[in-house]
């Protein structure tokens, strides 16, 4: 079955409905972060406590995501991600509340923490409702392979589109508005995917008899771990690096234009990732994929002009999706069925938190110098991925089941 035959299949077996709704429901993530450092940082004109506020929105989801993740495993996920996101919207709205040049940070902080705890992790949960959705639809394989590079793909959209749409706003409705149109798509279209039939695929499990009690926490599952902090990282500290490099050229509204560019390489990266031979192992493509990161991202340190910067990131994109589509196939195989859900959300999760490092730290970098010196916690992350894929590269192979062949 060919790459375009699969796409056509996943397209006809799931209906478009489902994939526009699952699509829009994971943007105001996408948003949230850059929209929260946007306006934290415009607002106390101050980019580490912008930096600041939008880590702890990604750390503070990347707690909640394996929690509900978790929970989504014992009763389904229609209930668990229709309350996260009606929570989740009226968290973004709270920040945009409390946001103003006499705020406290600790009441911005505080906010922030409460909205991103609650907003759901949309791309990964999912991902985790294709299995059951493609169960007895022909080459199973083969259309789960198909799906995981489209959600990767999907998911480099959103990131596209969410910083996109934030510029955008901010330019046209000030931040606050950008931040609260995330609100509405959230409590719109969260709460849609949380009731589409397909939720009923994943429904209550059982976490007893066969395979209820198998570890999550293996070393290759940690090595996975670290491969999407890293991940985050790069997310973090680019948004960061862009954001003041525009700032410092009069533009701060084209930072989200400037970082989706990123996402325009990582989806046609991540849609074609489906038409390599299936003997190329994901283990394979996560290492290649990490050298590429490095390569790609060494430039960003004599970036100095929004021009040059455009150019670089686009190029990135090519290196980010293969790599992250690699990390949650792994995981798909990897883990016992049971804790899918707990292990995609976890990962993402560690995506959050490296974003929160990333973002943190570049901020912080950025205010003492500029932006080259956040653009090298950029390539700094990249080099750690690259050492951890090469390092944990056997690994990974020998842990695959023979059977499946990944």
């Amino acid at each position: 079955m060919s790459a375009i035959a699969s796409y056509r299949a996943l397209l006809r077996i799931v209906g478009p409905a489902y994939i526009l709704v699952a699509f829009l429901g994971r943007i105001p993530l996408a948003m949230s972060q850059l929209g929260v450092l946007v306006l934290v940082s415009e607002t106390t004109d101050r980019y580490g406590v912008g930096g600041a506020a939008a880590g702890i929105l990604a750390v503070s989801n990347a707690i909640g995501a394996p929690i509900f993740g978790a929970l989504t495993d014992r009763i389904g996920q229609r209930p668990v991600v229709l309350v996260q996101s009606l929570m989740g919207a009226l968290g973004l709205a709270g920040i945009v509340a409390v946001t103003d040049p006499g705020a406290s940070q600790a009441t911005i902080f505080a906010m922030a923490a409460v909205a991103g705890f609650a907003i759901p992790q949309v791309g990964p949960l999912a991902r985790v409702r294709w299995r059951p959705i493609t169960k007895d639809k022909g080459d199973q394989r083969r259309l789960v392979d198909a799906a995981f590079s489209y959600e990767g793909a999907a998911d480099e959209a959103s990131f596209v589109l969410g910083p996109a749409a934030i510029g955008v706003l901010a330019i046209i409705a000030e931040p606050s508005g950008a931040l609260l149109a995330a609100a509405a798509l959230l409590a719109i279209f969260g709460s849609w995917f949380a009731i589409h039939p397909t939720s009923a695929l994943v429904a209550r499990r059982t976490v007893t008899g066969a395979g209820g009690t198998e570890p999550l926490w293996t070393g290759v599952f940690v090595v996975l771990v670290m491969a999407q902090l890293c991940v985050g990282m790069i997310f973090g500290s680019v948004q960061t690096g862009t954001t003041v490099l525009a700032t410092s050229e009069g533009q701060p509204g084209l930072a989200g234009l400037i970082h989706a560019v990123l996402g325009i390489g990582s989806v046609i990266a991540g849609l074609a990732i489906t038409g390599l031979p299936e003997r190329v192992l994901y283990a394979t493509r996560m290492a290649v994929a990490s050298v590429g990161l490095l390569i790609l991202t060494s430039p960003l340190l004599l970036v100095d002009s929004l021009p040059a910067l455009i150019t670089v990131i686009a190029l990135m994109g090519f290196a980010v999706a293969p790599y992250m589509i690699s990390n949650f196939a792994l995981a798909g195989i990897l883990v016992p069925v049971r804790k899918v859900s707990t292990a995609m959300t976890m990962l993402a999760g560690a995506t959050g938190i490296g974003y929160a490092i990333g973002a943190a730290l570049a901020g912080r970098l950025a205010d003492a110098n500029d932006h080259t010196s956040a653009f090298a916690v950029t390539v700094a992350a990249a080099g750690l991925a690259v050492v951890i894929a090469l390092v944990s590269n056997r690994a990974l192979r020998e842990a695959v089941p023979v059977d499946q062949g990944y």
